[in-house]
This record gives structure tokens, C-alpha cells and sequence, in this order.
């Protein structure tokens, strides 16, 4: 057997279909000093008793893009490696049993359309004649996917593989990773062994593929990868007579999933309740281990499958398999350079898509190694997403319990995890918690998303029509419009830049201009050399040498990295604040009123204009007001050290009754923000979404000699706009937007929404979404007629590129 060689440009430990896949994809970009080590055997841990599902249809655009990516690869490795992969296109089919079940399939499908899945609703007569096997009782609705298939996840890999060798990579099994040495913020080489051998090889970069070994390559490496495994149980039959190609069958209300197989059925489950394993450890000779049975816990699966394929209570058990798969906190796998490093990747944790994801996974990661940026928006599984704290083995033992089954839960719009909350709570939990709020998790923290009334439940009750709280919002909602609201803001990141370059730094990082008085607040974006948008943020001057940067919650550990990456040799300190401020968002026509109760300070706009910042007093302490809104209205945000944040909370809303001040939550400000065009990161502008065409060339100072992207801004300046982010209003009131509802311009698919939320002021949903619009004129583009398709159903929509609430901002600046 060959020993690994001294140095290569790339180790990659982890020999499953994910690590193969990586191999696969860097030597078809020429890449030849290619390393992979595998503890066992190829394939050894998940991947072999994977059920090789292959599906092309995920929850957004690219996830989706790197499924379908997947498949049309699948179909093609056979005949350029001679391995059969057993890749089919079948088909798929997944049925509904309730409404809310059959109304969440119809998005999808809806959705399918926008990203360019071919797929067809079909009735439940229909489904019965493509799988006459299964009893269409109680079905209300299915969808069916033509294209979609399956393979043998092992052969898969092995074909990766083989590709790989072919091309000078280097797969070596029985050799395992013992040790990643660094040097600073680099990895410098992994240790080995094999057999009784060991050694070291150095490398350019390493690429943790470790599966449900990956948050242990992880620590060898100081680097956060969190995931945990959990038993993955199904039962393979003993051969059926008569039984041929089906499309694989998903009834997720029963938590069941069907594959026909050489003549057996094998049925699986993802369970609401589901078996974390390996909480101390996966024994060192783990290799095509099976875990033990449990039938007890498969039981109501395989009781409710009986009934729903009848054949099933007459073919004897052949296998009852129990096998570990590794989960996400979020369902999300992980995927691009830690944040911790500047030459370490992940590929891991693929929450049991590992099959039909692992080609476009493979592709992505190639194709961002090699160019140093990410080819496109991989922001939903981007490793930079996951805070520190979610590597923690407790945490990951219980928040595993849930993911696994959420798989096939209902995935309604707001729905909230259950499991591993209370972990990061705000200065003020307490005073919203008493006063009614209910909480929902976001990266880890408790946040207030509405305020429950007296006489209602705290709690969600969960549909794809106007859920419990929709009236809440609605009052919290006209609170912001016409008098005053306040809600916790305490959750967004704050990062403090300082140090003689300060200036210097934030002007080339950034597209705004931070040469400015202390005080000034500056609204900007992070642009990478095309353009795109890395982040979304506030800037506030603190002092001559220092800026405070605020970021969305869920970005806060990307955006810090994305700076730390580009300080070079600006003389800066960046520092991670969020947990030392409280922020409360004062928001509403008498925001003014209610600060001048409880404040000497003056909040006029000759000293206090829209866009600064100044230090107050406030009830008997020290806050800092920030006056800037992302809801369209008058108002301040009041950053205020955590421990006097509940002091000046309560003194708040002592002074606030006599204003009838609203307490209120994240949903309405989604509401808000909606109304005036507000853009949402992560959703309306991404990496991938070039600033000019976002709408937000105002933030951009092209006049700034050196700022990373000025050239893309200018080049997009000069050839003109390919896209363009629409405001859109659906004509009917009642129907719900959430997002990636399809844009139909002139009865065409054109797009999809990006963001969706009710517009209470206006009287209806909107959403945003873009355009194309190449050589065409802002008044071409708004000429032609619109339409939202909502579950299959085509809704009128008003379309605006100015924002429709407040277009001059007249209210903003009273």
C-alpha cells in the first residue's frame, strides 16, 4: 500500500461520497497534488448504507443548483470511469394528507418553476396510477418530479474516486489523520498513520470531509464543525414478485419514505423524535458498523406504513438496518473555509442528503478553492454561519433530537425549534417574557417575535394561512405607524473597529464613505471584487480612531471574518462587542416624545438629525442613541451597556404608558421593513447580488480612490443593469407571500421573490424580488403586467422600484 508523500498542494480527510467528491472536482480543475486520506475504507462510515435518494429540488435557488448539479453528474460517471453508479431516474413522488401539508408541496412546486425544476402536481387518482401499490386514503394532493432518481451511494463515491485517480490524485484508504499541525492562522500539515507506520505530510490547504468524525478533524484543527450523529433506521423487504421501477414515494406526514430495489421495498423514517448516538465517542475500529435494532422505536412507522402500502404486511423483513448520520443544528450542511483559518475547508455534516448533494457540494468547494471566491451565494450552508457556541456537545446532543425529524416535518413559514433554547437571552429577556412576548431562537438567541395578548396562549400555533399572532402584528404593526413601539434589537452583532488606521481600513473594506464627523452613522455594504454584497451594515464614528459596525444577527461571525481577512497591514483592532450593549428600538411618530420623558437630553433635529449617533442620560443611567430605523419611521435605537439595559428597559416603559407605548416583536419589523423596500441580507441581497442592481448604489462612493469592488461598480455603471430589485404588492389581500414565490412579467416566469411578509398599512402581501431587465429602462420594466404565483395560483401585483411606504423618506427625517 502506498504511504502519503511528503507535501501536497490539498490533504482532504474523509474518504465518503463528500471527500470523494472534492477530490473528484479539484483534479478536473487541474489540480494533480491531491491527497485524500481515509481512516478505513472508502466509504466506510455513512455514505455505504446511505439510501441514495437523489432529488433536485432544496429549499432555495442554489441549494437546489447543486442538487440538480448532482444528478446530471450521477448520469454520466459510469461511462467516464466504467463504475456503475445505479443512478435512475425514476422519478419521484411526495403526497400530502392534510391541507396544510398539500398547500406546502403546491409552494414548493410553485417554487420548483422559479429555480427550473421540472415538476407537475398530480391528484390523488393519478397517483395511484403511478403507484398503484399505495393506498390514496386520506391524500389530499402530491406533486411529481419527472427527473429526479436514485443510485448506490457507494459506487457513487467510488466513482469519484476512480475519477479522481485518474487524474493524479492520490486516494489512500487505512491511513488515518492523527494530528493537523498550525501555524498562526494557517494549517501547515496533517500527521498520519498507517498500519504500523506514521509520518507527516505538509500541505497547501486541508479539507476536513470527516462526516460524523468531522467535529472531532474539527478540533484537531482549533475549528468549529457542528454536528452530532443520530440512528437513521429502515427495513429492506424480501423480494416481492411482480414488484418493477417505482418512483420513490415521500409521505412526510408519516414520517416515511419508499424505494423500490432489485425487487424489495425499502422503507425509511426521519421520526419527530429521533436517537442521537456516539455522545461518547466513535469507537476507533468503526468500519460498516451497524448499529443495534430498535424495533420498538420503528414500530409506529411501520405500522402506519402497512397501512399506507398494504404489501407491506405480507413481505417478510430481509434487513431492519440502523445506521448513524450526522445532523446540523439547523439542517444545513456545512460547506467553505473556516472562519477560524485562513487554508482550512469543510465539507460535512450533509443531514442525509449527502447523495444528492455531495456532486454539487464537491463542485462548489472546488470552484472556491481555486478562484478564492465563492462562485455563487452559498450563505444557506456557509460554515461562517454557525456561532462558536454551537460546537458544544450538550447542546448538539440535544438539538439533534429534533433536526433529524424536521426533515419531514411541516415546514411552516415561522416555525421555531423546540429543542436546546434559553442558551443566549438578552438584558431585557425578562422584561418582554413578563409582559407577554413570545420568543423565537435565532443563531442561538431568544428574541421577542410577538407579544401575546392577556387572554391568548404564548405560544405559536402553526399554518400557511394567517396564523394566531397575525392580528398582533397587525397592532403592533399600526403602534410603529402611528405612535410608538419599542422592541428588542439586542441580538445584532457589534463589532468595535479602532486604532490609527481605523479610518483608512473601513474606506477600503467598505463601499461608504467613513471619513466623517463623530457621530455620524453611515449605512453600507461590504462588496467583494464583483460587486456582490458580502454584508449589510451600519457604521457609527464612536470616536477619532474608532467605529462601531452593526450586523445582522446571523452574520455577525462572517462579517467579523470577512474583515479580519482583509485588515493586511492596516493598523486595526476588531473586537466582538455584542454581548456588552443591549439595544432597544424606539420606533414610531412620538419616539421623540417618549425620550424627552425620560431624557434631558435634546432629540431635535438641529441636534440629533437623522443619521447620527450622541451619549445621553436616560432614566438613571448612560445610553447611547443611535437615530436610524428599519421600519420607515421616526425613531432611535438606544444602545445601552447589559447591565444597566433592564433599568433603562423598565424606566422605558414606566414613562411609556402615559404614550400608550407597544411593546413588539421581530415580525412586525419584518412587516415594517417590507413596506419600505427595506433590503433583508440573506435574502434580498447576497454575494451574488451586484450593489446597483440591489438599489443601493447611494451607499456606494465611487469618488474613494481604492475600495474593494469600486471597479465592478463602475464597470456595471457603464454597461447597465441586468437586473433590478422590484417591489411588488399583490392586488388580492388575502393571499400570504413568504418567499420564493415565481414572478411572472407578461405570463412569464422571470424570477422569484426573495422576501415575502403582510403589509398591514397597505393593505396586502409584498414581497421583493428581481428583474431582469438588460437594455431596458426603469419605466420599460414597470410597464408590464405582474403576477405572483402563490401555490399555483396566479396573483395580480403592483410593482414599484421606489419604496411604496414613505418614498422620500419624509416621515424617517421628522
Amino acid at each position: 500500500m502506498a504511504l502519503p508523500p511528503s507535501h501536497a498542494r490539498v490533504v482532504i480527510i474523509g474518504g465518503g461520497v463528500i471527500g470523494c467528491s472534492v477530490a473528484y472536482h479539484l483534479t478536473k480543475l487541474g489540480w494533480t497534488d491531491v491527497v485524500l486520506l481515509e481512516r478505513k475504507q472508502l466509504t466506510s462510515g455513512t455514505t455505504w448504507h446511505a439510501a441514495g435518494l437523489i432529488a433536485q429540488l432544496r429549499a432555495t435557488k442554489n441549494t437546489t443548483k447543486l442538487a440538480k448539479y448532482s444528478q446530471e453528474l450521477y448520469g454520466n460517471l459510469e461511462e467516464e470511469t466504467g463504475v456503475a453508479t445505479g443512478f435512475k431516474r425514476c422519478g419521484s413522488i411526495t403526497v400530502a394528507l392534510t391541507e396544510e401539508r398539500r398547500e406546502e408541496i403546491y409552494r414548493q412546486a410553485a417554487m420548483a418553476r422559479a429555480f427550473g425544476v421540472e415538476v407537475e402536481e398530480i391528484s390523488p387518482s393519478e397517483v395511484k396510477t403511478r403507484y398503484e401499490h399505495m393506498n390514496i386514503k386520506g391524500v389530499t394532493g402530491a406533486v411529481y418530479l419527472d427527473k429526479d432518481g436514485q443510485g448506490d451511494p457507494a459506487n457513487i463515491a467510488l466513482a469519484l474516486a476512480k475519477g479522481a485517480r485518474q487524474r493524479g490524485a492520490q486516494v489512500l484508504e487505512r491511513t488515518k489523520a492523527t494530528r493537523i499541525a498550525r501555524e498562526g492562522k494557517r494549517v501547515t500539515g496533517v500527521d498520519w498513520e498507517q498500519g504500523g507506520e506514521s509520518g507527516h505530510i505538509t500541505a497547501d490547504m486541508v479539507v476536513n470531509c470527516g462526516g460524523m468524525w468531522a467535529h472531532e478533524v474539527g478540533r484537531m484543527a482549533g475549528v468549529n464543525v457542528p454536528l452530532h450523529a443520530c440512528e437513521h433506521f429502515y427495513i429492506v423487504t424480501e423480494a416481492i414478485e411482480g414488484l418493477t421501477q417505482l418512483p420513490v414515494l415521500r409521505v412526510p406526514d408519516e414520517c416515511a419514505y419508499y424505494k423500490e430495489d432489485a425487487g424489495k421495498m425499502l422503507l425509511g423514517a426521519f421520526e419527530p423524535n429521533a436517537k442521537p448516538w456516539g455522545m461518547e465517542g466513535i469507537s476507533p475500529d468503526f468500519e460498516f458498523d451497524q448499529l443495534p435494532e430498535d424495533f420498538d422505536h420503528f414500530e409506529p412507522i411501520l405500522e402506519a406504513a402497512v397501512e399506507r402500502m398494504p404489501m407491506l404486511a405480507e413481505a417478510g423483513i430481509h434487513t431492519f438496518f440502523n445506521g448513524p448520520e450526522s445532523f446540523t443544528p439547523d439542517d444545513a450542511y456545512h460547506l467553505g473555509l473556516a472562519p477560524e483559518l485562513d487554508n482550512f475547508w469543510v465539507a460535512a455534516g450533509f443531514n442525509s442528503i449527502g447523495i444528492q448533494s455531495a456532486g454539487g457540494a464537491g463542485m462548489a468547494l472546488a470552484q472556491w478553492m481555486e478562484g478564492g471566491e465563492k462562485p455563487f451565494d452559498l450563505g444557506d450552508v456557509d460554515i461562517s454561519r454557525m456561532e462558536t457556541f454551537q460546537g458544544n456537545k450538550t447542546y448538539l446532543f440535544e438539538r439533534s433530537k429534533e433536526t433529524l425529524g424536521l426533515l419531514y416535518a411541516d415546514h411552516f413559514p415561522f416555525r421555531q425549534k423546540e429543542t436546546a433554547r434559553g442558551i443566549r437571552r438578552s438584558p431585557v429577556y425578562w422584561q418582554f417574557v413578563d409582559r407577554g412576548a413570545v420568543m423565537g431562537e435565532f443563531a442561538g438567541w431568544e428574541r421577542p417575535n410577538w407579544i401575546a395578548k392577556p387572554t391568548q396562549t404564548p405560544e405559536y400555533e402553526y399554518s400557511w394561512k394567517r396564523q394566531s399572532f397575525f392580528n398582533n402584528i397587525a397592532e403592533e404593526h399600526t403602534a410603529i405607524r402611528n405612535n410608538v413601539g419599542m422592541y428588542d434589537m439586542s441580538s445584532f452583532g457589534k463589532i468595535r473597529v479602532e486604532g490609527k488606521d481605523a479610518t483608512a481600513f473601513m474606506n477600503y473594506v467598505g463601499g461608504g464613505q467613513y471619513d466623517v464627523p463623530v457621530g455620524k452613522i453611515v449605512y453600507t455594504q461590504f462588496l467583494n471584487p464583483a460587486g456582490g454584497i458580502e454584508a449589510d451594515v451600519t457604521v457609527t464614528r464612536v470616536s477619532e480612531t474608532a467605529y462601531l459596525v452593526v450586523t445582522p444577527a446571523a452574520t455577525r461571525l462572517a462579517d467579523e471574518t470577512w474583515m479580519r481577512r482583509h485588515v493586511g497591514d492596516f493598523n486595526v483592532v476588531i473586537t466582538n462587542m455584542t454581548a456588552g450593549e443591549a439595544v432597544l428600538a424606539v420606533m414610531g411618530p412620538n419616539s421623540r416624545a417618549l425620550l424627552n420623558l425620560v431624557s434631558p437630553n435634546d432629540f431635535s433635529n438641529e441636534v440629533n438629525p437623522f443619521g447620527t449617533a450622541q451619549e445621553i442620560e436616560i432614566g438613571m443611567g448612560l445610553a447611547r442613541v443611535h437615530r436610524v430605523t428599519y421600519v420607515g419611521e421616526l425613531g432611535w435605537e438606544v444602545y445601552v451597556s447589559s447591565e444597566m439595559a433592564a433599568h433603562v428597559c423598565e424606566t422605558l416603559i414606566e414613562a411609556g404608558a402615559d404614550l400608550n407605548l407597544k411593546l413588539c416583536g421581530m415580525h412586525m419589523m419584518d412587516s415594517c421593513r417590507m413596506e419600505k423596500g427595506f433590503r433583508h441580507f440573506g435574502h434580498d441581497i447576497t454575494c451574488e447580488d451586484h450593489v446597483l442592481e440591489a438599489g443601493l448604489g447611494f451607499a456606494v462612493k465611487t469618488d474613494k480612490l481604492d475600495f474593494i469592488g469600486r471597479d465592478a461598480v463602475l464597470r456595471r455603471k457603464d454597461e447597465g443593469l441586468k437586473t433590478r430589485l422590484v417591489q411588488f404588492k399583490l392586488a388580492d389581500p388575502e393571499p400570504l407571500l413568504y418567499h420564493n414565490e415565481p414572478v411572472l412579467r407578461d405570463g412569464e416566469i422571470v424570477g422569484y421573490l426573495a422576501s415575502g411578509a403582510y403589509g398591514h398599512t397597505l393593505g396586502g402581501a409584498m414581497g421583493l424580488g428581481y428583474v431582469p431587465c438588460a437594455g431596458e429602462t426603469a419605466a420599460e420594466v414597470l410597464a408590464s403586467t405582474y403576477e405572483i404565483d402563490v401555490a399555483g395560483t396566479r396573483v395580480k401585483a403592483k410593482t414599484s422600484l421606489r419604496p411604496m411606504y414613505d418614498p422620500k423618506s419624509e416621515r424617517v427625517k421628522a
